[in-house]
């Protein structure tokens, strides 16, 4: 079984303020025995060619991903080529699962930003899995209507971290039934061979995560403009 996150950030992001490199999120999900990670940056598919061989080398398969918005909505396309990030529509989505494979997955399907809610009804065949969401506690958690959604339409739940800052890593993640690359990765999970693992956080450390969220994105954006990539050889 291998740990996957489908869902990560890091300081190449064109929109949100991310103060580690790629880098250095590959560095932590190594530590903490991570066999792959997709790297999602908002609306822009980072280029993972610099960075395959640092992370084969840490034992860690990258996956490329972007998480597109469509018509409002938040949707993490993994395993497509560079076209995913055009999708602007649904019908855009449809197209692009059409031409080629690749895994549709529904990000924080119903927390109260950028969230699917009733889209994931009316185009639930264009989605291959639904995600269960990190940011969580106790007392407070928007995952229970996706977990309800996805066992009614008979979709897999994965675990992904969706992260920002890298104490998240290791909280929630998926352990995939897969060989060790982007497309088996993606299939197994398509199929339902993925168990979820998580834990909620505290509220304290939910706090500290989310008041650090909101007060990097008071700074300007090149505050956190992430070290140049790897050269490559």
């Amino acid at each position: 079984m291998l740990k996957v996150d489908l869902h990560t950030h890091s300081g190449d992001d064109p929109l949100d303020r991310i103060p580690y490199s790629t880098r250095d999120l590959i560095d932590r999900a190594a530590a903490l025995n991570y066999d792959a990670l997709a790297i999602t940056l908002h609306e822009e598919q980072l280029d993972i060619a610099p960075y395959v061989s640092y992370a084969m080398e840490r034992g860690l398969v990258l996956i490329p991903g972007v998480e597109r918005s469509i018509q409002g909505c938040h949707v993490l396309l993994l395993n497509f080529s560079r076209g995913a990030e055009s999708v602007e529509d649904f019908e855009g989505l449809a197209r692009l699962k059409a031409r080629e494979p690749g895994l549709v997955v529904a990000p924080h399907a119903f927390f109260p930003v950028h969230s699917l809610g009733t889209n994931l009804d009316r185009h639930a065949d264009l989605f291959d899995a639904v995600e269960y969401n990190a940011m969580y506690t106790p007392s407070l958690n928007f995952n229970l209507a996706a977990e309800r959604w996805a066992h009614a339409h008979g979709k897999p739940i994965v675990g992904n971290g969706d992260v920002h800052r890298l104490a998240q890593l290791g909280t929630t993640y998926s352990l995939v039934d897969a060989e060790r690359s982007p497309a088996s990765i993606c299939a197994a999970i398509a199929a339902g061979r993925v168990r979820l693992v998580t834990r909620p956080l505290t509220w304290p450390f939910a706090i500290r995560t989310f008041t650090g969220m909101v007060t990097a994105s008071a700074w300007p954006r090149r505050a956190f403009a992430a070290p140049a990539a790897p050269a490559t050889v």
